[in-house]
């Protein structure tokens, strides 16, 4: 590589292992998106200084003070959605591959979505509602990135409303978190569980205005359990694997679609099909195994909006 960098002329192999690419793509690059190049005596040169200067031209979607992040440096930086099975499997990719080092970010899902038009992640995870109450997270995409990202499950989790074991109050509906004895905690704001939570608000016969506690936010799924563990509120929304954990009673809402989010242009980076690859690999079953309320028949497959049935 050293000799290819001092070059002022590349070949077609060269520009072809500086972009990454088939060296067949490179006579397309040529044509179809005005690659610089010229043809000596029968033979391709691409003088780097102005490769270098288009490649940086046809950058997407990165701010130019994050165009050098690459997953292939060590780090690899996920943003998104809080999840307890996610998070284990990051524990569980430390473990098994010691040459990177991956850093989450708990910015609920919208945050996960935003950070990755803003180049500051490499990975978004995301459980979005769709407005047709079928589908998530592609319409929220395409709303948000210039271009529409991988979309590769991790999971299908169920939603719902944490109770106090034995569901001492008798819970069996949203509209019971309007009685007078009842308060609750909530997820934040971006978060798809504040959005499914609002939802199931909108459809029923009471509003928000009438929930004591509506306003009380907590950052993570377990935190919301132990709000409700701990006797301080009497119900939370969240995944029924938070109530396994805590012993805790569950009203189940639904099933949804829980995914991640990675740009075209960084799919195929070696730190990243590493973390896909994990979750092909029967330890990561196990995991899932251990944990109730989840369903991961889909996991690592790529999502398409017209190649999943809701199975609500």
């Amino acid at each position: 590589m050293n000799s290819v960098a001092s070059n002022k002329f590349l070949t077609t192999r060269e520009v072809a292992q500086l972009l990454k690419v088939n060296e067949k793509m490179i006579y397309s690059l040529v044509n179809d998106k005005g690659l610089p190049a010229t043809k000596i005596t029968g033979k391709w040169l691409f003088p780097r200084r102005l490769v270098e200067e288009w490649l940086d031209a046809h950058i997407l979607n990165y701010g130019s003070e994050n165009s050098g992040l690459s997953s292939e440096d060590g780090m690899l930086l996920i943003a998104g959605s809080d999840d307890p099975l996610f998070q284990k499997v990051i524990n569980l990719f430390h473990s098994m591959r010691k040459d990177t080092v991956v850093f989450f970010s708990n910015q609920g899902s919208m945050g996960g979505i935003t950070s990755l038009r803003r180049g500051l992640c490499h990975i978004g995870v995301c459980h979005l509602l769709q407005d047709d109450n079928q589908e998530y997270n592609f319409d929220f995409a395409e709303q948000e990135l210039d271009r529409a990202p991988v979309f590769v499950n991790f999971s299908q989790r169920e939603q719902g409303i944490l109770l106090p074991p034995g569901n001492p109050k008798g819970i069996t509906s949203i509209a019971d978190l309007a009685r007078d004895d009842m308060t609750i905690a909530n997820r934040s704001l971006g978060t798809g569980t504040r959005l499914l939570f609002d939802y199931e608000v909108a459809r029923s016969d009471i509003s928000i205005s009438e929930i004591s506690g509506y306003q009380n936010e907590v950052s993570r799924h377990l935190d919301a359990g132990l709000e409700v563990l701990s006797g301080r509120v009497d119900a939370a929304p969240a995944i029924r694997a938070v109530a396994g954990m805590l012993g805790l009673d569950f009203l189940t809402l639904r099933w949804e679609r829980f995914d991640l989010l990675v740009n075209r242009e960084r799919f195929f980076e070696k730190g990243i099909q590493n973390f896909i690859s994990l979750l092909h690999e029967k330890e990561f079953r196990q995991l899932a195994g251990e944990l109730e309320g989840y369903d991961v028949s889909l996991c690592g497959k790529m999502m398409f909006p017209d190649n999943f049935n809701d199975e609500d």
